[in-house]
Protein backbone atom coordinates (compact mmCIF):
# COMPACT_ATOMS: atom_id res chain seq x y z
CA UNK A 1 0.00 0.00 0.00
CA UNK A 2 1.12 3.55 -0.57
CA UNK A 3 2.33 5.70 1.79
CA UNK A 4 1.53 8.62 -0.04
CA UNK A 5 -1.26 9.63 -3.37
CA UNK A 6 -1.02 12.37 -5.52
CA UNK A 7 -2.59 13.53 -8.82
CA UNK A 8 0.51 14.26 -10.49
CA UNK A 9 4.06 13.88 -9.18
CA UNK A 10 7.15 15.49 -10.69
CA UNK A 11 10.57 13.61 -10.54
CA UNK A 12 13.28 16.64 -10.41
CA UNK A 13 12.43 20.20 -9.50
CA UNK A 14 14.06 22.58 -11.79
CA UNK A 15 12.19 24.78 -14.52
CA UNK A 16 10.78 21.53 -16.05
CA UNK A 17 8.77 20.52 -13.02
CA UNK A 18 8.43 23.90 -10.85
CA UNK A 19 6.56 25.97 -13.30
CA UNK A 20 3.77 22.69 -13.93
CA UNK A 21 3.41 22.33 -9.98
CA UNK A 22 2.82 25.45 -9.70
CA UNK A 23 -0.21 26.03 -12.06
CA UNK A 24 -1.72 22.51 -11.49
CA UNK A 25 -1.70 22.85 -7.63
CA UNK A 26 -3.62 26.27 -7.86
CA UNK A 27 -5.65 24.54 -9.99
CA UNK A 28 -6.43 22.01 -7.17
CA UNK A 29 -4.48 19.35 -7.72
CA UNK A 30 -2.75 17.32 -5.21
CA UNK A 31 1.43 17.97 -6.45
CA UNK A 32 4.69 16.65 -4.59
CA UNK A 33 8.04 17.63 -5.93
CA UNK A 34 10.34 14.51 -5.64
CA UNK A 35 14.14 15.65 -5.74
CA UNK A 36 17.40 13.53 -4.67
CA UNK A 37 19.78 16.86 -5.25
CA UNK A 38 18.87 20.51 -4.84
CA UNK A 39 15.51 22.15 -4.73
CA UNK A 40 15.20 24.19 -8.28
CA UNK A 41 17.48 22.24 -10.27
CA UNK A 42 20.86 22.98 -11.86
CA UNK A 43 19.78 26.19 -13.65
CA UNK A 44 19.33 28.28 -10.36
CA UNK A 45 21.89 26.36 -8.48
CA UNK A 46 25.09 25.39 -10.57
CA UNK A 47 24.50 26.70 -14.09
CA UNK A 48 22.97 30.01 -15.43
CA UNK A 49 22.28 31.95 -12.23
CA UNK A 50 25.77 31.39 -10.89
CA UNK A 51 27.32 31.83 -14.38
CA UNK A 52 25.81 35.39 -15.10
CA UNK A 53 26.47 36.26 -11.62
CA UNK A 54 30.37 35.36 -11.83
CA UNK A 55 30.35 37.14 -15.25
CA UNK A 56 29.30 40.52 -14.48
CA UNK A 57 32.21 42.23 -13.31
CA UNK A 58 33.82 40.14 -16.56
CA UNK A 59 31.24 42.29 -18.01
CA UNK A 60 32.18 45.84 -16.59
CA UNK A 61 35.73 44.93 -17.63
CA UNK A 62 34.84 44.37 -21.43
CA UNK A 63 32.47 47.67 -21.65
CA UNK A 64 35.53 49.65 -19.98
CA UNK A 65 38.08 48.51 -22.51
CA UNK A 66 35.89 50.68 -24.63
CA UNK A 67 36.75 53.54 -23.28
CA UNK A 68 40.22 53.04 -23.38
CA UNK A 69 41.93 56.64 -23.25
CA UNK A 70 39.05 58.24 -21.89
CA UNK A 71 38.18 55.83 -18.24
CA UNK A 72 41.37 54.39 -16.37
CA UNK A 73 41.95 50.69 -17.83
CA UNK A 74 43.27 49.64 -13.78
CA UNK A 75 40.31 47.92 -12.47
CA UNK A 76 40.71 43.98 -11.63
CA UNK A 77 38.42 41.42 -10.34
CA UNK A 78 38.66 39.36 -6.74
CA UNK A 79 37.84 36.24 -7.65
CA UNK A 80 37.64 35.01 -3.61
CA UNK A 81 35.51 37.92 -3.29
CA UNK A 82 33.48 37.67 -6.03
CA UNK A 83 33.06 33.73 -5.21
CA UNK A 84 31.63 34.98 -1.45
CA UNK A 85 29.19 37.37 -3.22
CA UNK A 86 27.88 34.07 -5.17
CA UNK A 87 27.10 32.21 -2.30
CA UNK A 88 25.64 35.32 -0.25
CA UNK A 89 23.04 35.77 -3.43
CA UNK A 90 22.89 32.12 -5.05
CA UNK A 91 22.78 29.76 -1.90
CA UNK A 92 19.73 31.14 -0.34
CA UNK A 93 17.53 30.58 -3.87
CA UNK A 94 16.78 26.87 -3.02
CA UNK A 95 15.50 27.83 0.03
CA UNK A 96 13.36 30.22 -1.26
CA UNK A 97 12.50 28.54 -3.98
CA UNK A 98 11.22 25.38 -1.42
CA UNK A 99 9.55 27.36 0.43
CA UNK A 100 7.35 28.98 -2.01
CA UNK A 101 6.31 25.68 -3.44
CA UNK A 102 5.57 24.73 0.06
CA UNK A 103 3.78 27.37 1.25
CA UNK A 104 1.80 26.80 -2.38
CA UNK A 105 0.76 23.23 -1.27
CA UNK A 106 3.09 21.14 -2.95
CA UNK A 107 4.60 18.63 -0.59
CA UNK A 108 8.78 18.21 -1.56
CA UNK A 109 9.62 14.67 -0.56
CA UNK A 110 13.74 14.54 -0.78
CA UNK A 111 15.25 11.69 -1.72
CA UNK A 112 15.93 9.45 -5.12
CA UNK A 113 12.86 8.59 -7.09
CA UNK A 114 12.94 5.86 -8.92
CA UNK A 115 9.49 4.14 -11.06
CA UNK A 116 8.45 0.57 -9.73
CA UNK A 117 5.95 0.72 -12.65
CA UNK A 118 3.62 3.13 -14.21
CA UNK A 119 1.87 4.38 -11.48
CA UNK A 120 4.17 3.78 -8.74
CA UNK A 121 7.14 5.58 -7.50
CA UNK A 122 9.67 4.46 -4.79
CA UNK A 123 11.72 7.48 -2.91
CA UNK A 124 13.99 6.23 -0.78
CA UNK A 125 11.95 4.10 2.07
CA UNK A 126 8.27 5.75 0.89
CA UNK A 127 6.42 4.58 -1.50
CA UNK A 128 3.80 6.89 -3.91
CA UNK A 129 1.39 6.79 -5.97
CA UNK A 130 -0.07 8.80 -8.65
CA UNK A 131 -2.68 9.43 -11.68
CA UNK A 132 0.12 11.89 -13.75
CA UNK A 133 4.19 11.48 -13.47
CA UNK A 134 6.41 13.77 -15.14
CA UNK A 135 10.16 12.92 -16.07
CA UNK A 136 12.18 16.25 -15.51
CA UNK A 137 15.59 14.74 -14.41
CA UNK A 138 17.97 17.27 -16.66
CA UNK A 139 20.83 16.13 -17.59
CA UNK A 140 24.38 15.72 -15.79
CA UNK A 141 28.12 16.66 -16.97
CA UNK A 142 29.84 14.21 -19.27
CA UNK A 143 33.30 12.52 -17.93
CA UNK A 144 35.22 11.25 -20.86
CA UNK A 145 36.66 7.99 -20.05
CA UNK A 146 39.95 8.37 -20.47
CA UNK A 147 42.86 7.45 -17.87
CA UNK A 148 43.01 10.36 -14.92
CA UNK A 149 39.49 10.92 -15.68
CA UNK A 150 39.43 11.74 -11.55
CA UNK A 151 41.31 14.98 -11.93
CA UNK A 152 38.89 16.45 -14.41
CA UNK A 153 36.47 18.47 -12.96
CA UNK A 154 32.85 19.89 -13.91
CA UNK A 155 31.13 22.93 -14.35
CA UNK A 156 29.38 22.88 -11.38
CA UNK A 157 33.12 22.59 -9.25
CA UNK A 158 35.06 25.24 -11.43
CA UNK A 159 32.13 27.63 -10.45
CA UNK A 160 32.39 27.13 -6.51
CA UNK A 161 36.30 27.73 -6.74
CA UNK A 162 37.86 29.67 -3.84
CA UNK A 163 40.81 30.55 -5.55
CA UNK A 164 40.92 30.33 -9.34
CA UNK A 165 44.00 28.16 -10.70
CA UNK A 166 46.91 30.37 -12.65
CA UNK A 167 46.99 27.99 -15.30
CA UNK A 168 43.27 26.29 -16.45
CA UNK A 169 42.53 23.70 -19.35
CA UNK A 170 39.12 23.25 -20.80
CA UNK A 171 38.19 20.49 -22.83
CA UNK A 172 35.87 20.69 -25.58
CA UNK A 173 34.99 23.43 -27.82
CA UNK A 174 31.05 24.81 -27.21
CA UNK A 175 29.54 26.65 -24.84
CA UNK A 176 30.22 25.99 -21.52
CA UNK A 177 34.11 26.15 -22.67
CA UNK A 178 33.81 29.53 -24.19
CA UNK A 179 31.62 30.92 -21.27
CA UNK A 180 34.05 29.67 -18.75
CA UNK A 181 36.95 30.72 -20.98
CA UNK A 182 35.55 34.19 -21.62
CA UNK A 183 35.48 34.84 -18.13
CA UNK A 184 39.05 33.07 -17.10
CA UNK A 185 40.97 35.09 -19.10
CA UNK A 186 39.88 38.37 -17.78
CA UNK A 187 41.18 37.21 -14.56
CA UNK A 188 44.79 36.68 -15.73
CA UNK A 189 44.56 32.69 -16.04
CA UNK A 190 46.28 31.54 -18.71
CA UNK A 191 43.87 29.53 -20.64
CA UNK A 192 43.99 26.54 -23.23
CA UNK A 193 41.43 24.60 -24.88
CA UNK A 194 41.74 21.25 -26.44
CA UNK A 195 39.14 20.49 -29.11
CA UNK A 196 38.83 16.74 -30.86
CA UNK A 197 38.47 19.21 -33.96
CA UNK A 198 38.35 22.21 -35.60
CA UNK A 199 34.44 23.00 -35.38
CA UNK A 200 33.21 25.28 -32.30
CA UNK A 201 30.04 26.27 -31.15
CA UNK A 202 28.40 24.53 -33.31
CA UNK A 203 24.75 26.14 -34.57
CA UNK A 204 26.15 29.76 -34.44
CA UNK A 205 27.06 31.79 -36.60
CA UNK A 206 30.67 30.52 -38.27
CA UNK A 207 31.65 34.38 -38.89
CA UNK A 208 30.70 35.50 -35.24
CA UNK A 209 32.35 32.42 -33.43
CA UNK A 210 36.12 32.92 -36.00
CA UNK A 211 35.14 36.82 -34.57
CA UNK A 212 34.94 35.63 -30.75
CA UNK A 213 37.97 33.18 -30.78
CA UNK A 214 40.10 35.86 -32.88
CA UNK A 215 39.16 38.15 -29.97
CA UNK A 216 39.82 35.41 -27.45
CA UNK A 217 43.11 33.97 -29.12
CA UNK A 218 44.15 38.36 -28.86
CA UNK A 219 43.53 38.09 -24.78
CA UNK A 220 45.64 34.99 -24.54
CA UNK A 221 43.47 32.03 -24.93
CA UNK A 222 45.58 29.42 -26.47
CA UNK A 223 43.53 27.07 -28.42
CA UNK A 224 44.66 23.37 -29.34
CA UNK A 225 42.54 21.75 -32.23
CA UNK A 226 41.91 18.30 -34.10
CA UNK A 227 43.55 17.12 -30.63
CA UNK A 228 42.17 13.97 -28.67
CA UNK A 229 42.39 13.85 -25.07
CA UNK A 230 43.93 10.73 -23.28
CA UNK A 231 45.23 11.23 -20.66
CA UNK A 232 45.76 13.43 -17.16
CA UNK A 233 48.38 12.53 -14.83
CA UNK A 234 48.87 14.02 -11.86
CA UNK A 235 52.39 15.33 -10.42
CA UNK A 236 53.73 16.46 -7.43
CA UNK A 237 52.56 20.11 -7.94
CA UNK A 238 50.13 20.22 -10.84
CA UNK A 239 48.63 17.85 -13.79
CA UNK A 240 49.50 17.20 -17.66
CA UNK A 241 46.91 16.64 -19.75
CA UNK A 242 47.97 14.25 -22.80
CA UNK A 243 46.69 14.35 -26.61
CA UNK A 244 46.80 11.08 -28.96
CA UNK A 245 48.99 13.49 -31.14
CA UNK A 246 51.33 13.71 -28.61
CA UNK A 247 50.55 16.90 -26.81
CA UNK A 248 51.79 16.96 -23.45
CA UNK A 249 50.62 20.48 -21.79
CA UNK A 250 51.09 21.19 -18.12
CA UNK A 251 47.82 23.02 -16.61
CA UNK A 252 46.74 23.35 -12.61
CA UNK A 253 42.87 22.51 -13.32
CA UNK A 254 41.09 20.79 -16.46
CA UNK A 255 37.32 21.40 -16.79
CA UNK A 256 35.48 18.50 -18.70
CA UNK A 257 33.50 20.55 -20.72
CA UNK A 258 32.75 17.72 -23.65
CA UNK A 259 28.89 18.15 -22.85
CA UNK A 260 25.97 16.93 -20.81
CA UNK A 261 24.19 13.40 -20.69
CA UNK A 262 20.37 13.01 -20.06
CA UNK A 263 19.40 11.17 -16.67
CA UNK A 264 17.66 8.54 -17.78
CA UNK A 265 20.03 5.97 -15.67
CA UNK A 266 18.34 4.37 -12.55
CA UNK A 267 15.20 6.11 -12.41
CA UNK A 268 12.90 3.02 -13.11
CA UNK A 269 11.96 3.90 -16.90
CA UNK A 270 11.99 0.17 -18.14
CA UNK A 271 10.01 -0.90 -15.02
CA UNK A 272 7.30 2.14 -16.24
CA UNK A 273 6.90 1.26 -20.22
CA UNK A 274 8.88 4.31 -20.85
CA UNK A 275 11.11 3.85 -24.18
CA UNK A 276 14.65 6.20 -23.80
CA UNK A 277 17.99 5.83 -25.16
CA UNK A 278 21.24 7.69 -24.59
CA UNK A 279 19.42 11.02 -26.01
CA UNK A 280 16.98 10.84 -23.69
CA UNK A 281 13.62 9.76 -23.03
CA UNK A 282 11.00 9.92 -26.41
CA UNK A 283 8.27 11.45 -26.15
CA UNK A 284 5.06 12.01 -28.81
CA UNK A 285 4.01 15.63 -29.99
CA UNK A 286 1.75 16.04 -26.33
CA UNK A 287 5.17 15.64 -24.32
CA UNK A 288 3.53 12.04 -23.24
CA UNK A 289 6.12 9.02 -23.12
CA UNK A 290 4.36 5.25 -24.12
CA UNK A 291 2.53 5.79 -21.10
CA UNK A 292 -0.20 8.02 -22.26
CA UNK A 293 0.29 9.51 -18.23
CA UNK A 294 3.94 9.79 -17.68
CA UNK A 295 5.25 13.18 -19.12
CA UNK A 296 8.98 14.16 -19.88
CA UNK A 297 10.01 17.93 -20.07
CA UNK A 298 13.53 19.52 -20.13
CA UNK A 299 16.60 18.49 -20.93
CA UNK A 300 15.83 14.80 -20.43
CA UNK A 301 13.43 14.88 -23.50
CA UNK A 302 15.39 12.86 -26.69
CA UNK A 303 14.31 16.37 -28.87
CA UNK A 304 16.09 18.53 -31.56
CA UNK A 305 15.69 21.88 -30.51
CA UNK A 306 17.60 23.54 -28.16
CA UNK A 307 18.12 22.18 -24.79
CA UNK A 308 17.53 25.42 -22.81
CA UNK A 309 16.10 26.95 -19.48
CA UNK A 310 13.53 28.95 -21.34
CA UNK A 311 12.55 25.95 -23.69
CA UNK A 312 12.13 23.74 -20.55
CA UNK A 313 9.67 26.28 -18.89
CA UNK A 314 7.69 26.38 -22.03
CA UNK A 315 7.50 22.46 -22.29
CA UNK A 316 6.28 22.40 -18.23
CA UNK A 317 4.06 25.43 -18.91
CA UNK A 318 2.46 23.09 -21.71
CA UNK A 319 1.89 19.90 -20.08
CA UNK A 320 0.13 21.89 -17.22
CA UNK A 321 -2.35 23.18 -19.70
CA UNK A 322 -2.11 19.71 -21.67
CA UNK A 323 -3.24 17.99 -18.42
CA UNK A 324 -5.98 20.42 -17.57
CA UNK A 325 -7.30 20.44 -20.41
CA UNK A 326 -6.79 23.70 -21.56
CA UNK A 327 -4.22 23.03 -23.97
CA UNK A 328 -5.63 19.57 -25.87
CA UNK A 329 -3.66 20.58 -28.67
CA UNK A 330 0.29 19.18 -29.79
CA UNK A 331 2.77 21.45 -28.38
CA UNK A 332 4.10 24.13 -30.76
CA UNK A 333 7.23 25.41 -30.79
CA UNK A 334 7.76 29.53 -31.24
CA UNK A 335 11.27 30.68 -32.34
CA UNK A 336 13.48 30.08 -29.54
CA UNK A 337 16.19 32.51 -29.17
CA UNK A 338 19.80 31.52 -28.13
CA UNK A 339 22.35 33.18 -26.69
CA UNK A 340 26.45 32.37 -25.98
CA UNK A 341 27.02 34.03 -22.65
CA UNK A 342 30.88 35.08 -23.58
CA UNK A 343 32.27 38.79 -23.83
CA UNK A 344 30.45 39.75 -25.97
CA UNK A 345 27.77 37.76 -26.79
CA UNK A 346 26.62 35.35 -29.57
CA UNK A 347 22.63 35.37 -29.62
CA UNK A 348 20.56 33.68 -32.76
CA UNK A 349 16.82 33.42 -33.55
CA UNK A 350 14.74 31.71 -35.90
CA UNK A 351 16.87 30.99 -40.31
CA UNK A 352 20.34 31.22 -39.71
CA UNK A 353 22.77 32.75 -42.07
CA UNK A 354 24.10 28.83 -42.83
CA UNK A 355 20.39 27.58 -43.76
CA UNK A 356 19.35 30.71 -45.75
CA UNK A 357 22.63 30.30 -48.05
CA UNK A 358 21.46 27.17 -48.72
CA UNK A 359 18.15 28.32 -50.39
CA UNK A 360 17.26 30.82 -52.96
CA UNK A 361 14.51 32.45 -51.60
CA UNK A 362 16.06 34.09 -48.10
CA UNK A 363 18.04 37.03 -48.18
CA UNK A 364 20.95 37.72 -45.65
CA UNK A 365 21.89 41.49 -45.12
CA UNK A 366 24.85 42.31 -42.59
CA UNK A 367 24.24 45.18 -40.33
CA UNK A 368 27.51 47.02 -38.66
CA UNK A 369 25.39 48.25 -35.98
CA UNK A 370 28.89 48.79 -33.76
CA UNK A 371 30.01 51.01 -36.93
CA UNK A 372 27.11 53.08 -37.97
CA UNK A 373 26.13 53.88 -34.15
CA UNK A 374 29.29 54.58 -32.37
CA UNK A 375 28.17 56.49 -29.63
CA UNK A 376 24.47 55.06 -28.94
CA UNK A 377 26.66 51.54 -28.48
CA UNK A 378 29.38 52.68 -26.76
CA UNK A 379 32.52 52.66 -28.82
CA UNK A 380 31.93 48.91 -29.75
CA UNK A 381 32.78 49.09 -33.47
CA UNK A 382 32.94 45.07 -34.08
CA UNK A 383 29.16 45.06 -32.95
CA UNK A 384 27.11 43.70 -35.93
CA UNK A 385 23.94 40.93 -37.01
CA UNK A 386 23.48 39.23 -39.52
CA UNK A 387 19.43 39.28 -40.89
CA UNK A 388 17.34 37.12 -43.00
CA UNK A 389 14.50 38.05 -44.81
CA UNK A 390 12.05 35.65 -46.83
CA UNK A 391 10.47 36.45 -50.17
CA UNK A 392 7.32 38.39 -48.57
CA UNK A 393 10.47 40.98 -46.94
CA UNK A 394 9.81 39.71 -43.69
CA UNK A 395 12.00 39.18 -41.23
CA UNK A 396 12.49 35.02 -39.90
CA UNK A 397 16.14 35.17 -38.87
CA UNK A 398 18.95 37.12 -36.79
CA UNK A 399 22.01 36.11 -35.53
CA UNK A 400 23.90 39.02 -33.76
CA UNK A 401 27.39 39.53 -32.14
CA UNK A 402 27.94 42.48 -29.73
CA UNK A 403 27.52 42.80 -25.67
CA UNK A 404 23.98 43.80 -26.21
CA UNK A 405 23.18 40.64 -28.00
CA UNK A 406 21.02 39.05 -25.43
CA UNK A 407 18.52 42.25 -25.17
CA UNK A 408 18.56 43.07 -28.23
CA UNK A 409 17.66 38.99 -29.54
CA UNK A 410 15.03 39.62 -27.01
CA UNK A 411 13.51 42.76 -28.75
CA UNK A 412 13.80 41.01 -32.31
CA UNK A 413 12.34 37.20 -30.73
CA UNK A 414 9.06 39.68 -31.20
CA UNK A 415 9.85 40.49 -34.73
CA UNK A 416 11.22 37.19 -36.33
CA UNK A 417 7.69 35.02 -34.71
CA UNK A 418 5.31 37.76 -35.90
CA UNK A 419 7.73 37.69 -39.48
CA UNK A 420 7.47 41.65 -39.42
CA UNK A 421 7.63 43.77 -42.26
CA UNK A 422 9.21 47.53 -42.82
CA UNK A 423 5.27 48.42 -42.56
CA UNK A 424 4.72 47.17 -39.12
CA UNK A 425 8.02 48.20 -37.78
CA UNK A 426 6.85 51.38 -39.53
CA UNK A 427 3.70 51.53 -37.75
CA UNK A 428 5.79 51.65 -34.14
CA UNK A 429 7.80 54.29 -31.81
CA UNK A 430 10.86 53.28 -30.10
CA UNK A 431 12.54 55.50 -27.06
CA UNK A 432 15.22 57.73 -28.55
CA UNK A 433 18.10 57.60 -28.49
CA UNK A 434 18.69 54.51 -26.95
CA UNK A 435 20.83 51.03 -28.88
CA UNK A 436 17.85 49.13 -29.89
CA UNK A 437 15.95 52.34 -31.04
CA UNK A 438 18.80 52.53 -33.50
CA UNK A 439 19.18 49.18 -34.35
CA UNK A 440 15.25 48.90 -35.33
CA UNK A 441 15.70 52.10 -37.21
CA UNK A 442 18.76 50.57 -39.29
CA UNK A 443 16.58 47.48 -39.85
CA UNK A 444 13.90 49.33 -41.43
CA UNK A 445 16.38 50.42 -44.16
CA UNK A 446 18.07 46.90 -44.72
CA UNK A 447 14.49 45.54 -45.33
CA UNK A 448 13.54 47.92 -47.92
Amino acid sequence: MADYNYDVTFIGSGHAAWHAALTLRQAGKSVAIIEKDTIAGTCTNYGCNPKILLEGPFEVLEKLGHYEGILSQDVSVDWPALMEYKKQVINPMSDGMQQMMEQAGIDILMGHGKLQDARTIQVDDRTITSEYIVIATGQHSNVLDITGKEHSHTSREFMDLEVLPRRITFIGGGIITFEFASIAVKAGAEVHIINYSDDYLEGFHTGHVDQLMDKLKAEGVQFHSNESTTEIVKNEADYTLKTESGLALDTDYVVDATGRVPNVAGIGLENAGVRYSKKGVEVDAYLRTAQKHIYASGDVLDKDIPKLTPTATFESDYIAANILGMNPDPIEYPAIPMVLYTLPRLSSIGVTVAQAKEDDSYTVKTVKFGERMVFEYKNETEAQMDIVLNQNKQLVGVEIYGNDAADLINVLTFAVNQQVTVKDLSSMIFAFPSPSSGVLDLLKFEML
